[in-house]
């Protein structure tokens, strides 16, 4: 035993004496700082690794249709514990724990199906997921063509007389209510625990969020006004015409059901299938009984794109018919000895129309025009110039294959 000690301390003292280093290369230093960014480096990689694995675990719901992704945003007890697995898996790792600027980037470049599914994951991701900015975009690129003052209108009111949607009351839900439940995520709407202030805290959708209102259009679940390219499957008295109906989508064909309303002795027309090229929001926040107030008729010239109210009599409500500006009787269509311009009448010609027929033109005053026609050949009421070269292709777009008689 004495022996072993006396070996391990003369060891000891062998190895405290310095020994002769020959001096290093200078090379040698410079080796060791590649070595220490090479580390650095290879620890990022492994941590950009773990992440992108982490986010494609997460956002392979981008594939998910919005249909089966709003029935599913519920964050049950399986999916918590799959969720779970997920992070031992990443070391701990959650979307969480990226930067706020990197997360919302993330989520901006969300489709809808995906922000549904990350609202269903956290408390934290659902407040998120649910904010208007996020929303305005998708609202914007899908539903800006077809939604105007009007419906949006009719959303604010259809929120205001549904207040209780929010209340969450006991018993049987009613009205909007239950209709909303049927694609709502039930964990939004009942009562969550709070661990921290052991209490209860809900956490549903703000029923007037754009969200919500994107969610109701794309269900189908909300109507709302807007105008119909060539009503009734194209019928040949409405040819190149638009008129004012109540639009609801329907998902699985990705077309509309369109309601004209009732005028005079006809009851409420059905249309379906409706595409989205017959469609656009209304120009004028008016009603399509009201006398648009033309303000274009000092400007209008031979060869212009115009829209006119028309409509059959007195209980009918307006329709917007694609016409153009042509030249009076007296002149020739010279462009150099024109002078229409300067006249106080204007001529509106509708070409889908064959010459001669009653159809084909009419003339109205620039100075004092209003609502002028009677009831054999209907009414003319106000005039929109179109300056759009987009508005004057969609009409060309729709022109019958056929002259009209």
């Amino acid at each position: 035993m004495l022996l072993y000690f006396f070996i391990t301390c003369f060891s000891f003292v062998l190895l405290l004496k310095p020994l002769p280093v020959k001096p290093l290369p200078p090379w040698t230093s410079e080796m060791r700082l590649l070595s220490f960014w090479f580390l650095k480096d290879l620890l990022l990689f492994s941590y950009l690794g773990s992440l992108r694995s982490t986010l494609l675990k997460i956002f392979h719901i981008d594939r998910i249709p919005l249909k089966m992704t709003i029935k599913n945003m519920s964050l049950g007890s399986s999916a918590r514990a799959k969720k779970s697995s997920l992070d031992g898996e990443v070391g701990g790792m959650s979307v969480l724990d990226l930067p706020e600027l990197a997360l919302e980037c993330i989520l901006e470049r969300l489709p809808p199906a995906g922000l549904c599914s990350m609202a269903g994951v956290c408390t934290s991701l659902r407040e998120r997921c649910v904010s208007d900015h996020l929303w305005e975009k998708h609202m914007k690129q899908k539903w800006g063509r077809v939604i105007g003052p009007a419906a949006s209108r009719e959303w604010q009111w259809h929120v205001a007389s549904r207040k209780d949607l929010g209340s969450c009351k006991q018993g049987k839900p009613k009205g909007f209510t239950r209709l909303l439940s049927m694609f709502w995520p039930s964990s939004w709407s009942t009562p969550k625990a709070d661990p921290i202030n052991n209490s209860k805290q809900r956490s549903s959708l703000p029923v007037n969020s754009i969200m919500s209102w994107y969610l109701a259009l794309e269900t189908g679940k909300f109507s709302f006004p807007a105008q119909v390219f060539n009503r009734e499957n194209g019928h040949i008295g409405f040819i190149l015409s638009c008129y004012d109906a109540n639009l609801s989508y329907d998902p699985g064909t990705d077309t509309f059901q369109v309601r004209y309303p009732p005028h005079g002795r006809r009851a409420i027309a059905i249309e379906s299938g409706v595409l989205w090229e017959r469609l656009r929001a209304p120009p004028f926040d008016t009603s399509p009984h009201d006398l648009h107030i033309s303000d274009c008729l000092n400007d209008l010239r031979p060869g212009d794109h115009i829209e006119i109210q028309w409509r059959r009599n007195k209980e009918f409500p307006y329709g917007w018919w694609y016409g153009v500006v042509g030249h009076l009787e007296s002149c020739d269509g010279n462009e150099n000895y024109c002078r229409c311009h300067n006249s106080d009448t204007v001529v509106l010609e509708f070409h889908q129309y064959t010459p001669g027929s009653r159809w084909r033109s009419t003339a109205v005053n620039r100075k004092e025009h209003r609502e002028e026609g009677d009831e054999a050949d209907g009414f003319y009421g106000g005039i929109r110039k179109l300056y759009n070269n987009e508005e004057i292709s969609r009409w060309k777009r729709l022109w019958p294959t056929e002259v009209l008689e």
